[in-house]
C-alpha cells in the first residue's frame, strides 16, 4: 500500500512510549508516514485499517511476541518486510527473527540513521516509492551515539517533546547540552517558533536583566531606544538559559517571578508582558552545592529542575567515540576540508583517551586533523601527537613546522590552485586561530583579558574573534590539555 506522495507507510509496534516517539519522529523526518501501536491487539486494529509497506516490531509486547507477528505475516503477507527490534541482544533472538522470515534484526540500542537506512532498503525490496523531502524541514537528531547512557537521554527527550515542562540539562562542559535543548525544540510542538539561547556566564552582571527582559528607551545610560529581550525574541518558542549556575542572585529573583507568574516587565517599563516560552536551562555546575553555598536560590532550582537530563561525559560512553569521530570528519569534509578516514589503531587511541574536554574536544581534534594531517588516512601516531602524548619526542616547533608543511603539500596535491589564488594565508590562519585562542583561554583559566594579552590582541578584538569562531569562553578546554 505505497503512498503516492513519496516515502513509505510504516507501522511501528513497541510498548515503550519513548521508543515510539523517537523512532516515529526520525522516520517522519525522513519522509515516511508512520502509524504506531503499543501491543499485538493495537497492531491487529491498525492492520485492519490498511497494510503498511514496512512493519517494525519489538519482540516483547504486553500481549504477545513480535517474532510471532513476523511468522504470521510471512504466511499472510509474504511481500511485507518485517524489521524486528529487540533489547534482548542474544544470538537466539537473532536466529528466531531470521527463521520467522524477518527482513532484518536490529538490537537495541540502535542508531537512528542505521534504522532509517534499513527501512529505505526494505522499501526498495517492496518496490515502494522512495522517500522525498518531508513536510517538515530536513532534520536529523543532532545527538549521536548508541551507548546505553545516550539511549536514556533519548528516552527522556522523547517524553518531554510533546509538552512544555521546564527542563534542566546537566553535564560537563563540551558534552552537548545545547544540542539537547535544540533537539527538544526541533522535535517539539514549538519548532516553528524561534529557538533563542543566552549564556549567563558571558554577559556582564549589570546587563543580564536587560538582556533577558529587554529595556525601554532611557532606562539606563546608553539605552537610546527600546530593545526587546530574549523572552520577547523567543515568543512562542524555546528560551535556552545556558550556564544558569552563573546567573547573579539578584537576576535569579526576577527570573523566579517570571516562572511563577508567567509575566514580566522590561527594565524601565511598566507594561506587563506575557512570557510565552518554553524554558530549557543548562549547567556544568553542581547546583545542589551552589544552593548550599547560597549562590543559587533553592526555589529557583526546583522551578527549573522539573525534568532533569544528565549528559554523560565522553569517557563514560567510549563505545560512541568512533562513531562521533567519523561524523566530525564527515562534517569537516562538508565544510571544505579534505576528506579523511581513521585507521583501526587511531580509533583505539581515541577510545583510550580520557577526553577532559568531552565531545567538543573530539570535534576540534577531528577538524585539526582534517586540516593538517599529511595523509588521507589518519594514524594513531598523529592522534597521539595532536593530543600531546608525543610531545617528548617531537618539540612543539618541529610539530608545528611539520603540520604546516603537510597542510601546504596536501593543498598542492588536492587543490593546486589554492597555492596561487591569494587565499592560502587566510585559510591557514583560520585553521590555527581556534586552537590558539582555546589554548590561551585554558592556560589563563578563562580570563579573557590575560588571554588577549598573551596572544597579542586587545580584549575587544578577542571577544569579536570568540563570536566569529563560535568559541564559548565559559566552556573552554581544561588547562591540563595545554602542553
Amino acid at each position: 500500500m505505497s503512498g503516492g506522495l513519496g516515502g513509505g507507510n510504516i507501522l511501528l509496534v513497541d510498548d515503550d512510549d519513548a521508543i515510539r516517539t523517537v523512532v516515529a519522529h526520525a522516520l517522519r523526518r525522513a519522509g515516511h508516514r508512520v502509524r504506531t501501536a503499543a501491543s499485538v491487539a493495537e497492531f491487529d486494529r491498525e492492520l485492519r485499517l490498511g497494510a503498511p509497506d514496512v512493519l517494525l516490531t519489538d519482540v516483547v509486547l504486553p500481549d504477545g511476541d513480535g517474532i510471532e507477528i513476523a511468522s504470521r505475516l510471512a504466511v499472510e503477507a509474504p511481500d511485507m518486510p518485517v524489521i524486528v527490534l529487540s533489547a534482548r541482544n542474544t544470538l537466539s533472538t537473532a536466529v528466531r527473527a531470521n527463521e520467522a522470515g524477518a527482513y532484518d534484526y536490529l538490537p537495541k540500542p540502535f542508531d537512528l540513521d542505521a534504522l532509517t537506512r534499513t527501512v529505505a532498503s526494505a522499501l526498495k525490496r517492496r518496490g515502494a516509492t522512495p522517500p522525498t523531502q518531508s513536510e517538515d524541514e530536513d532534520y536529523s537528531l543532532p545527538l549521536i551515539g548508541r551507548s546505553p547512557a545516550m539511549q536514556e537521554v533519548y528516552r527522556v527527550i522523547a517524553r518531554v517533546v510533546s509538552n512544555d515542562l521546564t527542563v534542566l540539562v546537566s553535564g560537563e562542559s563540551g558534552t552537548g547540552k545545547e544540542l539537547v535543548a535544540r533537539a527538544i525544540h526541533d522535535l517539539g510542538q514549538r519548532r516553528a517558533a524561534p529557538f533563542v539561547a543566552i549564556n549567563m556566564a558571558a554577559i556582564p552582571r549589570d546587563l543580564i536583566e536587560a538582556e533577558l527582559f529587554g529595556h525601554e528607551r532611557g532606562a539606563f545610560t546608553g539605552a537610546a531606544q527600546r530593545t526587546a529581550g530574549r523572552f520577547e525574541q523567543a515568543a512562542g518558542g524555546t528560551l535556552f538559559l545556558d550556564e544558569i549556575g552563573d546567573m547573579p542572585i539578584e537576576a535569579q529573583t526576577r527570573l523566579l517571578r517570571v516562572l511563577q507568574s508567567g509575566e514580566f516587565t522590561t527594565v524601565g517599563g511598566a507594561r506587563t508582558i506575557r512570557a510565552n516560552v518554553r524554558i530549557v536551562a543548562a549547567t556544568n555546575r553542581d547546583l545542589i552545592q551552589t544552593v548550599a553555598s547560597g549562590q543559587f536560590r533553592e526555589d529557583l532550582y526546583y522551578r527549573l529542575n522539573v525534568v532533569p537530563i544528565t549528559l554523560p561525559a565522553l569517557r563514560e560512553r567510549r563505545g560512541d567515540i568512533a562513531m562521533l569521530a567519523r561524523h566530525f570528519l564527515d562534517r569537516a569534509a562538508e565544510s571544505g576540508l579534505p576528506r579523511k578516514t581513521l585507521d583501526d589503531d587511531a580509533i583505539d587511541n581515541l577510545e583510550q583517551h580520557d577526553w577532559p574536554g568531552n565531545v567538543r574536544q573530539l570535534e576540534n581534534l577531528m577538524r585539526r586533523l582534517a586540516a593538517l594531517s599529511r595523509d588521507d588516512r589518519i594514524s594513531a601516531a598523529e592522534i597521539a601527537l595532536m593530543l600531546g602524548e608525543g610531545a617528548t619526542s617531537a618539540p612543539p616547533d618541529v610539530a608545528i613546522d611539520a603540520a604546516v608543511r603537510g597542510y601546504v603539500e596536501r593543498l598542492a596535491r588536492l587543490e593546486p590552485a589554492a597555492l596561487d589564488d591569494g587565499t592560502l594565508y587566510d585559510r591557514l590562519l583560520a585553521e590555527v586561530e581556534r586552537p590558539l585562542i582555546e589554548a590561551m583561554l585554558a592556560r589563563h583559566g578563562g580570563n579573557q583579558l590575560r588571554a588577549a594579552r598573551a596572544i597579542g590582541l586587545n580584549r575587544n578584538t578577542l571577544r569579536k574573534r570568540l563570536d566569529t569562531l563560535g568559541i564559548d569562553p565559559a566552556t573552554r578546554p581544561p588547562a591540563r590539555e595545554v602542553r
